[in-house]
């Protein structure tokens, strides 16, 4: 018998969340729609209709007009279409996803700038940004920000960094994907940032779907050019189906945070990491004092490989990871993350993430616990 009465437990949620039934009969829906919303006739211009009030309710979700969002296959399309610009700069941190690390790596010629971390995973005080953003700026110069890190769950004030930059001249990216659904995002009126990458997987939403949310008034160049599709943003036929269940999501995730869901995840998971410390008192928990996404939990008793309690836990029956889904699953070196934050690599190599949703149960959460204390006590025999 493995997780919680001989079912498994998903506690990966920031890797994927499990698909809502909502965005899958909206997607069961989509699929009898046989035109190419592309097309005038009237099989076409079902299909539009589909497209569009996916985008209101996206748009609703973020806070900004529909016009503003572009679909795309997820953030990291996003990201590529953002980053691969004709930017002299770009200036970020040095915990930022993959998807932005490597197309910024891929840069042709921009000259890259760090902004340093504090051990918390916390970005520097208002003052010292806005100098150091004064400082770095360029012609032609982006700025890219995660609003939280999908390993740790610290949030970043997103909305003042964007601002700092935006005051300093700066185009600015917003890594919203872990974000997004989570906590209220900002209304366009209030936000300055000029892109915004969101993933539908993310809100229990078909994988494969996304957007780029581009501020009124910004031209974007597409990534690939083709039939010119959202309005020359992104071509390409519009993948209708993934829409459709994207557009479902977000409006079932904007009833979840109107109905305080993601409160009752936090006490969970404060009530995980309290019996955690009582099982290890060794246990690290990073991030602890910064703010925090509220599912997410990632710790670590040092010196005890983040891999092997992985796939221990999942031959009990719990799906959790070592990490960021992008880079787990192959030959890991230590968390650039939680080395950037000052952690050695040891203890860097020694860390999961627990993270869990709306439909995580308290009592998948004590058999965790219990399983997790079991593999502690089972450790500790052996080198005992």
């Amino acid at each position: 018998m493995t997780g919680l009465d001989g079912r498994r437990v998903y506690l990966d949620w920031n890797a994927t969340a499990p698909l809502r039934p909502e965005a899958r009969d909206a997607m069961l829906a989509a699929m009898d729609e046989v035109g190419n919303p592309s097309s005038v006739h009237a099989e076409g211009r079902a299909a539009r209709a589909i497209v569009e009030k996916a985008r209101e309710q996206v748009a609703a979700l973020v806070g900004c007009e529909p016009d503003e969002v572009v679909f795309t296959s997820g953030a990291t399309e996003g990201a590529g279409t953002v980053i691969r610009g004709r930017w002299s700069q770009i200036v970020l941190p040095s915990f930022e996803h993959d998807c932005v690390e490597k197309a910024v790596a891929a840069h042709p010629s921009a000259a890259i700038v760090r902004i340093p971390v504090a051990n918390g995973g916390y970005l520097p005080a208002d003052d010292y940004l806005r100098e150091f953003l004064g400082a770095s700026l360029a012609s032609e110069a982006l700025l890219c920000i995660q609003s939280a890190n999908s390993e740790t769950g610290v949030e970043q004030n997103a909305f003042n960094i964007v601002f700092h930059g935006r005051e300093s001249g700066f185009r600015t990216l917003v890594d919203a994907v872990q974000y997004f659904g989570k906590r209220t995002t900002w209304n366009d009126l209030e936000s300055p940032a000029d892109f915004r990458l969101i993933s539908s997987h993310k809100i229990s939403g078909p994988k494969g779907a996304g957007a780029l949310i581009v501020r009124s008034g910004i031209q974007i160049e597409p990534l690939l050019a083709g039939g010119g599709q959202e309005k020359n943003r992104r071509s390409g036929t519009e993948n209708v189906i993934g829409i459709a269940g994207f557009g479902a999501a977000a409006e079932a995730a904007q009833r979840d945070l109107d109905a305080g869901a993601w409160d009752r995840v936090e006490k969970l998971r404060d009530r995980l990491e309290e019996r955690l410390e009582a099982i290890a008192p060794d246990l690290i928990i990073f991030g602890r004092e910064a703010p925090r996404l509220p599912n997410t939990s990632c710790f670590a008793v040092p010196g005890w490989a983040g891999e092997t309690q992985v796939i221990a836990l999942d031959l009990a029956g719990f799906a959790v990871s070592a990490g960021s889904a992008c880079s787990s699953g192959k030959v890991r070196k230590a968390s650039r993350v939680l080395t950037a934050m000052g952690f050695d690599e040891v203890t860097a190599s020694s860390a999961i993430r627990v993270s869990m949703g709306p439909t995580t149960t308290e009592a998948e959460v004590m058999a965790f616990a219990d399983a997790w204390e079991a593999l502690c006590r089972r450790r500790a025999s052996r080198a005992a």
